[in-house]
């Protein structure tokens, strides 16, 4: 694909190709119309590529020399002429990525100090070694990133100077005010890091030892959850007439009758889904693989997400943008959004993890027509057979007949 069908001025085209990166061009068009952009945003994208290819052809620059340092330089002269837009960043680091693909351009050596070293080392030690998806990691260095900012500042890190008052005193001041959930996110990150630290022998005493525990009550919350009523009118309520509404409906039934976590909807791949045999192959918690009926309402909404609604794309996820660059979707996050919005939809207040509510309420409606708090564990994949009790707080039929009467009769 070439830019005539987007210019119609020779002169025009000419310019697009002059600069260092023209001979890139068209592969870039192509990979743009792949990815379903506009019309409008592939003039835009070609235009700023072009502006850049012309910026390097000035200061006698190759195309290998399209890197991120210099395509910052180029933005902020962009900025200075009052001609940069919002997309501009984003068209340079899509044709960054081809230029990279065809080794044009090498991986660019990021400048990083000790302590961004430290927190990168441990990131790939739980990638690789843990087993943990990608936003685990995430959320754990963040927290270690504030205990290294906080204890090494901009000094050299110095693991054989840490002391067991320095771990305790961080966490007291990092979890003062927080509630459980919150605290027990950095007393667990810390104790994953510390037993880092040790086993690769950058720290002589296993400190991971000065992690306390924080207080918590057993089973002391009952769990939210929907009445099937209102898990009914959610999904009654759902649009699946366009492509959008058809792929949310799919992922909304994913959650409420196999009780998916969030992120297990988002990582599902066509190659998960064994339509013969009427089997979901799911990656859940610690990269542990489990294999799950496919209910025929569920099965349906797929199918037909997939024959009416998912556009056009190479990316093998089953759920995918419907805006360019069709793509799979970036994790919980995404589906948690749909989730609250279906909630706000019937009017239905729900805590933080809307996505979650869903599968709170599947165990608690299992419950209720009579399966075993084993089978419920077995359905949602609990790792620890303790896990399901929570929800034994909420079959108030059972807990009825349990109750001793109140001294001198109910009034």
């Amino acid at each position: 694909m070439s830019t005539a069908v987007f210019f119609a001025f020779a002169g025009t085209r000419r310019r697009m190709y002059a600069g260092p990166l023209g001979p890139h061009i068209d592969e870039f068009i192509t990979w743009l119309q792949e990815q379903h952009y506009t019309r409008h945003s592939i003039r835009c994208k070609i235009r700023v590529v072009a502006d850049f290819s012309s910026w390097l052809k000035k200061r006698h620059l190759g195309a290998s020399a399209a890197d991120a340092e210099r395509m910052q330089r180029f933005l902020k002269c962009r900025e200075r002429t009052d001609s940069s837009t919002t997309g501009d960043l984003s068209a340079l680091r899509q044709m960054a990525d081809i230029l990279l693909r065809k080794q044009v351009t090498q991986p660019s050596a990021v400048s990083l100090n000790e302590r961004e070293r430290v927190e990168q080392a441990f990131c790939a030690h739980l990638l690789q070694n843990r087993g943990l998806q990608p936003s685990t990691p995430i959320c754990y260095v963040r927290h270690v990133s504030r205990f290294l900012r906080e204890q090494f500042g901009d000094r050299p890190v110095r693991f054989n100077e840490l002391v067991g008052a320095d771990i305790t005193g961080f966490i007291q001041r990092d979890t003062l005010g927080r509630n459980y959930s919150r605290a027990q996110q950095t007393l667990t990150a810390m104790y994953a890091f510390l037993r880092y630290l040790h086993v690769r022998g950058l720290i002589a005493s296993d400190l991971a030892a000065c992690v306390p525990k924080a207080a918590h009550w057993s089973l002391a919350k009952l769990p939210s959850f929907l009445r099937p009523a209102e898990v009914t009118r959610i999904l009654a309520l759902c649009e699946r007439r366009s492509a959008l509404g058809r792929r949310n409906y799919a992922m909304l039934l994913l959650l409420a009758r196999l009780g998916l976590r969030a992120g297990e909807v988002a990582a599902l791949t066509l190659d998960h889904i064994d339509w013969q045999g009427g089997v979901l192959t799911i990656r859940g918690k610690g990269g542990h693989w489990a294999q799950m009926p496919l209910p025929q309402d569920v099965g349906e909404a797929i199918a037909d997400y997939l024959e009416r609604g998912r556009p056009l794309s190479s990316d093998r996820h089953v759920f995918v943008s419907v805006h360019a660059p069709r793509r799979g979707l970036r994790g919980a996050t995404s589906i948690s959004v749909i989730a609250s919005r279906a909630l706000a939809r019937a009017r239905i207040k729900h805590p933080r993890a809307a996505a979650h509510i869903f599968r709170h309420a599947l165990a608690t409606e299992m419950l209720q027509q009579g399966a075993s708090l084993s089978e419920i564990g077995r359905l949602l994949r609990h790792r620890h057979p303790d896990t399901a009790r929570i929800y034994a707080k909420v079959h108030l039929t059972a807990l009825r007949d349990l109750a001793m009467p109140w001294p001198g009769g109910a009034r």
